[in-house]
C-alpha cells in the first residue's frame, strides 16, 4: 500500500520531489536526444545535491541582464518589451548551453512596477538612467519603531492597511479600508471606503497589473515549454528570505533593525516568531503547488561584517533555522546564498543532515567551506563576477581549475559565480564550462 504524503520521511519526500523533476509530466521532448540531455542535466544536479559524485561538476551562472546585451539590446528594453526579452534569452541558451538554462522570468516586468508606483526599487527609466544594468533597492523605514505590536497582533491587516500604502503609490488609498475581520453581519457599511475615488482608482490599477502580468506570464510559459522540450532543465524553485531579513530589509530598514537589536530586542524576537510562521506557511504552500523541491534564501544581513557572532546566534540564525527545518521536513531543499563572507558562521550553521541543504557562497573561502560543510552539504560559488566580466578566458579557466581541485573531491560541488553577472564576457562563460568538462569529469 502506498504511503500517505504525511507518513513519508523527509528523505522519501525529497526523493519524490526529485522524481517529479526528473520525470516531468506532459512534456513532448523534441527528440530522443533532447530527452536524454534533459535527464542527464537533472540527474547531474540531483547527484550533487545529494553530496555524491555526478558524471562531472555542474556549472551555474546567475546571468543578470547579460543575454540582453549580447543580443544588442539592454536591460531597460527587455524589462518593457517581452518579445525582445524572450528573443535574447532564447539566443543565449542556444549558443551557451549551461547545466541550468537562463530564464527570462528573472527579468520582472517594469510596467507592473510603474502601475503600482513601487517605492522599494529604482529601475532603468524610473529613478535610474535607461542605460543602467540593474535594479537598486531604496533603503527606508517603512515600518516605524513603535509599530511592532500592530505587526505582531495582526500581520495581515498591518501589511494591507499600513505597509502596502507606504510602498505602493497606487495603493495609498488602502489606508482608508477597514479590517476584513470587522465583517460579522450586515456588511454593507464595511464597504463604504470603496465609494472613495482614490480607492476605486487603486482597484482599477490592480486590474491593469493583472492584465500586464498575464502578458508577461504567457510569454515566459511558452519560453519554458520550448526550452523544456529542447532538453534544458529548469530549476523547480521559489525564493524566500530569512525572517530577520524580512524585517531588516523592507520593513524597518538597516538603521532601524540595528537600533532595535539594542533598544527593543524582546519585541524584535517576538516579531521574528510571527514572520517565521508566515514564511513557513507561504513557502511550503507555493512549493507544493508547483511540485518544486528547492527554495533559495539570499542571506542579506547575516554575514560576518553586519552583526557579531553573538547577535547572529540570537537574532538571525534561530528563526532562519526554524524555517529551514520545517522545509527539510517537507522534503524541500533550502539553497542558502551566503552573501558577503560567512567565514565565522560555518561551524554554527553546520546543523543539518547530509544532503538536506545546499550553499552558494559569495566571498567565503571555498577551501574552508569544503572542510567544514563539504561532507554534508552541496557547496557552490566564489568565482568572482569581476573576473567573469573583465578577466581573460585563461584567467577564468585557471581560477576554476583550482576551485574544482579543492572542492570537487567526493562530489557535492557546483562551479558557480559568487553573484549575478550583469555584463559577462561570453568567452569567459564558455571557459567556465570548458573547465568543468576538462577538470571536473569524474572517473567511474
Amino acid at each position: 500500500m502506498e504511503k500517505d504524503w504525511n507518513e513519508l520521511s523527509w528523505e522519501e519526500k525529497r526523493q519524490q520531489r526529485f522524481q517529479w523533476w526528473l520525470n516531468p509530466e506532459g512534456v513532448n521532448f523534441s527528440s530522443p536526444q533532447a530527452k536524454k540531455s534533459y535527464r542527464e542535466r537533472v540527474q547531474r544536479m540531483i547527484d550533487v545535491y545529494n553530496v555524491k559524485e555526478p558524471d562531472r561538476v555542474p556549472v551555474s551562472i546567475s546571468l543578470g541582464a547579460t543575454p540582453a546585451y549580447l543580443d544588442g539590446t539592454d536591460f531597460y528594453t527587455v524589462m518593457y518589451d517581452y518579445d525582445k526579452l524572450v528573443r535574447a534569452w532564447t539566443k543565449f541558451n542556444d549558443k551557451y548551453p549551461m547545466d541550468h538554462f537562463a530564464s527570462p522570468s528573472a527579468v520582472l516586468p517594469a510596467r507592473v512596477y510603474d502601475l503600482l508606483g513601487y517605492k522599494l526599487y529604482s529601475w532603468p527609466g524610473h529613478g535610474l538612467p535607461t542605460q543602467s544594468t540593474g535594479i537598486q533597492f531604496v533603503e527606508g523605514e517603512y515600518m516605524k519603531a513603535d509599530e511592532y505590536d500592530a505587526l505582531i497582533r495582526n500581520p495581515s491587516d498591518f501589511w494591507m492597511r499600513v505597509y502596502m500604502p507606504r510602498i505602493f503609490g497606487a495603493l495609498e488609498s488602502y489606508q482608508f479600508l477597514q479590517p476584513f475581520t470587522n465583517i460579522i453581519e450586515l456588511p454593507a457599511t464595511h464597504f463604504l471606503p470603496y465609494t472613495r475615488p482614490e480607492v476605486q482608482d487603486s482597484l482599477r490599477r490592480l486590474i491593469e497589473v493583472g492584465n500586464e502580468l498575464s502578458k508577461w506570464t504567457k510569454v515566459n510559459a511558452e519560453f519554458s515549454r520550448r526550452a523544456l522540450e529542447a532538453g534544458y532543465a529548469p530549476p523547480r524553485n521559489t525564493m524566500a528570505k530569512a525572517p530577520f531579513d524580512t524585517l531588516g530589509d523592507t520593513l524597518r530598514g538597516t538603521k532601524g533593525i540595528i537600533t532595535d537589536m539594542y533598544r527593543q530586542p524582546d519585541k524584535l524576537l517576538e516579531a521574528l516568531e510571527v514572520i517565521t510562521r508566515l514564511t513557513i506557511d507561504r513557502v511550503i504552500t507555493d512549493t507544493n503547488a508547483a511540485k518544486g523541491f528547492m527554495v533559495m534564501f539570499p542571506l542579506h544581513k547575516g554575514d560576518d561584517y553586519f552583526m557579531s557572532g553573538k547577535q547572529f546566534e540570537k537574532f538571525y540564525w534561530p528563526s532562519l533555522k526554524k524555517v529551514l527545518l520545517a522545509l527539510i521536513d517537507e522534503g524541500i531543499m533550502p539553497l542558502l546564498f551566503a552573501e558577503g563572507s560567512y567565514m565565522t558562521r560555518l561551524e554554527t550553521v553546520n546543523e543539518f543532515p547530509r544532503g538536506a541543504v545546499t550553499w552558494l557562497f559569495d566571498k567565503t573561502d571555498m577551501a574552508r567551506a569544503k572542510e567544514v560543510l563539504g561532507s554534508k552539504c552541496c557547496i557552490s560559488g566564489n568565482v568572482p563576477t569581476s573576473l567573469i566580466a573583465t578577466g581573460t578566458p585563461r584567467d577564468v579557466k585557471e581560477y576554476c581549475r583550482k576551485l574544482i581541485a579543492v572542492c570537487g573531491k567526493g562530489g557535492g560541488y557546483i562551479l558557480a559565480a559568487g553573484a549575478s553577472v550583469d555584463k559577462g564576457n561570453p568567452e569567459n562563460m564558455l571557459a567556465m564550462m570548458e573547465a568543468a568538462i576538462e577538470y571536473g569529469t569524474y572517473k567511474k
